[in-house]
């Protein structure tokens, strides 16, 4: 009776590694709890060397040394798998290369409201010479204020924004609010109007749309969606179908808050696109499994729901996560990738 109930466990234990690892193939990547846990893959991997080790020590015991050798077997592939998964990902690219004059610099930082400093933000998008970026939980009165301090350091920014300040269930909350900023040298743009229902705009926070004016450049979106709390993953999931939907055109870049990592997008891309007909710069820079939440882990053991994308109009030649703000207030560090328009 014993030995069939270890079997069982075993069984139990290998198909749960199994969900746990690649939940796409059961189709469970944003699905309640897969999607959270899948989202945390550095984390899996340190709870499956655990239990390997674990298991080890319980083979010593003669009576169960079967039972703790499969287990240890499991748990060991399990480590490999998602150790793999993330080293293919990228932990770390070799950042950006010099920028030509063709080039166009794509920042994301999620600010958190007021608790990262405006001229903070400049400075950085400055030193980084980013010609689009992208503020979630960002007023317009700190986009504005960032886009004065960039001009006096001469790079003069535009900038837009999208607002659901006006909700009564959440007032006055930062992240009723993203802010894009867009340098003049790509030209002029306008936002397109969307409303706060979830219908033509993510469905709690703000995503921001911004089309060239004379219809020549990418469409620019500033996304911010909803986080997959086990309350919103409805919402979470209709945020991410939306997402997918903005980047069906052939020359589109995407930066922000996504609140998902490539894993959970597993299934909405299009033509070979990570999200719709667009791809994930980070992943393909080498630097996709980097953590982009929260400042308060390492960046190899945080989650990468920050991301740039881009669809086959441009090429990710570079892409960096900077880890040397993590004391600037915010719980997200800023990406920055460079593109070049491709080449034909």
């Amino acid at each position: 009776m014993l030995r069939l109930f270890g079997i069982l466990v075993t069984v139990v234990a290998a198909i749960s590694a199994a969900i746990l690892t690649w939940p796409q193939f059961f189709r469970l990547e944003r699905t309640f709890p897969f999607a959270q846990i899948v989202s945390l893959r550095a984390v899996v991997v340190v709870a499956f060397a655990a239990l390997f080790v674990l298991a080890l020590l319980l083979a010593l015991a003669r009576p169960i040394r079967g039972f703790a050798a499969s287990i240890a077997v499991i748990a060991v592939i399990a480590v490999i798998a998602n150790g793999g998964i993330l080293l293919a990902r990228g932990t770390g690219g070799d950042g950006l290369p010099a920028k030509t004059d063709a080039s166009v610099r794509v920042m994301t930082w999620n600010t958190a409201g007021n608790a990262t400093d405006a001229l903070l933000i400049a400075q950085t998008a400055v030193a980084m010479e980013a010609d689009i970026v992208a503020l979630p939980e960002t007023t317009i009165e700190t986009g504005e204020a960032v886009a004065v301090a960039m001009r006096e350091m001469g790079s003069p920014m535009w900038a837009h924004h999208e607002n659901f300040g006006e909700r009564e269930d959440y007032p006055d909350w930062a992240s009723n609010s993203t802010t894009l900023l867009i340098s003049p040298a790509l030209g002029d743009y306008s936002v397109i109007e969307s409303t706060s229902d979830g219908t033509s705009n993510t469905s709690q926070v703000p995503t921001v749309v911004a089309m060239p004016v004379n219809g020549t450049g990418p469409a620019i979106v500033a996304v911010h969606a909803v986080a997959p709390r086990q309350s919103f993953m409805a919402d979470w999931r209709a945020d991410l179908q939306w997402l997918a939907d903005q980047c069906a055109s052939a020359n589109v870049i995407m930066a922000g808050d996504f609140n998902a990592t490539v894993d959970n997008m597993d299934r909405l891309g299009a033509d070979g696109g990570t999200l719709g007909r667009c791809h994930d710069a980070a992943v393909a820079t080498g630097s996709g499994a980097v953590g982009t939440w929260t400042t308060a882990w390492p960046p190899l053991l945080g989650t990468p729901i920050d991301h740039v994308l881009a669809t086959d109009a441009w090429t990710p030649t570079g892409s960096v996560v900077l880890g040397s703000l993590d004391q600037s207030g915010s719980d997200h560090r800023p990406l920055v990738v460079q593109l070049e328009p491709a080449a034909g």
